[in-house]
């Protein structure tokens, strides 16, 4: 049973930055590629990035050169570096990984 836990959301101003972190559970955590996934108001889930056990990294053109995915195998983490952020980037966030979800994570971006 994998279990996904996000932190790291909040409020922040346009141009803002935040991390987001999520801590995995379960099977062998480094043998598996990792996702950030984020849901608007209205709208379907999305995704933003995904990191494979290569460390190849996958983003989704709206994020490109703004948000920077990352894994610590020995820590069962899985991170995403906002910067630059938009009112458009507000969302719950989420991490995936093989169909598992965690509860999600609130990011809110206004002045």
């Amino acid at each position: 049973q994998v279990q996904l836990v996000e932190s790291g959301g909040g409020l922040v101003r346009p141009g803002g930055s935040l991390r987001l972190s999520c801590a995995a559970s379960g099977s062998i955590f480094s043998l598996y590629t990792m996702g950030w996934y984020r849901q608007a108001p209205g709208k379907q889930r999305e995704l933003v990035a995904t990191i494979a056990r290569s460390r190849i990294t996958n983003y989704a053109d709206s994020v490109k050169g703004r948000f920077t995915i990352s894994r610590d195998n020995a820590k069962n983490m899985v991170y995403l570096q906002m910067n630059s952020l938009k009112p458009e980037d507000r969302a719950v966030y989420y991490c995936e990984r093989q169909g598992n979800w965690g509860q999600g994570t609130q990011v809110t971006v206004s002045s």
